[in-house]
């Protein structure tokens, strides 16, 4: 998939410990203080989420389905994240005698309803590059230019697992003559496919220079929503002022059923693009996905970085749920990992 901002300017090392790697979740909404479930804020250094949930579900005693989470956490790292658990008719532990070094209860609160996957406001992330071997002078130009004009919201390589084998399901999942597998691999084949497809439309239109400018047909999403119109609602000089100051997004298919948003230009780009991928398309369907829009592009108006004495670089930044840091990080360098 093709950068927004130019080949990368170097390589670093990422992850050579958690703490180079940490990222807080920000829920966007206020516990309620009352209510059936209890929501906890947990920091966590190299451990798995859906482990952690096995664990604390076990420790109070409850079924495993009703803890929940928003969304998935870095294993490798040190996260802050939030859970929620079912206490109906339950008395609450003395949640600070939960024994595990890697975990700390940081704070707990009743709330009515259960957390569900996504509904966070966001992440914030602080991270630590190693080993960069980029010039300071040109990695200053190149965050400047993304804090200003802001980065590709491709889906990150983990969304499709270890060397891409979620996609290599994708036949399997789709086909008449499919095997049983579990609700989860399932879940996150269909996950794969649908953002794939996504990624390619994303990598065409930064071909084409036109990622973060109207194409004629397209159809923008608000700044920090998830609300979206087409651009036959606006005038095409206003559509680029409020692109130009990010005000708006284009953006891409999320595919599934129904008749999709985009028309003209836009209409014919994707046709194109994913033509070859018919299968997927038909299988996306098959399952009942609803057509959707995501961003093509993600707002870093808070992106903020620095050079240590030893040539580290630490960057610091917040992105909305569902993007991910490694879109950023490839914009910068060539990502290493210590083992390699």
């Amino acid at each position: 998939m093709p950068g927004a901002s130019g080949p990368p300017l170097g390589s670093g090392v990422i992850r050579s410990v958690a703490e180079d790697f940490q990222v807080d979740e920000v829920l966007g909404f206020e516990p309620d203080d009352d209510g059936e479930h209890v929501l906890l804020h947990i920091r966590k250094r190299d451990t798995n989420t859906q482990w952690l949930a096995g664990e604390l579900a076990r420790w109070v005693g409850i079924p495993p389905g009703d803890v929940s989470y928003a969304g998935l956490k870095d294993r490798h790292a040190v996260t802050t994240q939030w859970f929620s658990l079912r206490m109906t008719h339950r008395s609450e532990p003395d949640w600070q005698t939960f024994d595990n070094p890697l975990i700390e209860v940081l704070a707990a609160h009743r709330h009515r309803k259960k957390l569900r996957r996504g509904a966070l406001r966001g992440n914030r992330f602080q991270l630590r590059i190693r080993a960069l071997s980029a010039e300071p002078e040109a990695m200053d130009v190149r965050l400047a230019q993304l804090r200003s004009a802001g980065m590709p919201n491709y889906f990150g390589e983990q969304r499709f697992g270890h060397d891409y084998q979620n996609l290599d399901r994708a036949a399997e999942i789709f086909s008449k003559h499919r095997r049983r597998v579990s609700r989860n691999l399932r879940g996150l084949v269909i996950s794969a496919v649908r953002s794939q497809l996504f990624n390619q439309v994303l990598a065409q239109r930064i071909e084409q220079g036109n990622w973060n400018r109207p194409v004629p047909g397209d159809y923008y999403m608000l700044e920090g929503t998830r609300s979206g119109f087409s651009d036959e609602q606006e005038e095409e000089s206003r559509l680029t002022i409020r692109c130009e100051t990010q005000d708006i997004h284009p953006s891409g298919p999320m595919w599934g059923r129904g008749r999709p948003l985009v028309s003209a230009q836009t209409a014919e780009l994707e046709q194109t693009v994913l033509e070859p991928f018919e299968a997927w398309r038909n299988g996306l369907e098959h399952v009942g996905l609803q057509q959707e829009r995501r961003p093509l592009r993600v707002r870093l108006a808070d992106l903020d970085w620095s050079f240590e004495s030893g040539g580290d670089l630490l960057l610091s930044f917040f992105l909305p749920a569902g993007s991910y840091a490694t879109a950023l990080l490839r914009e910068l360098i060539l990502v290493q990992y210590p083992e390699e």
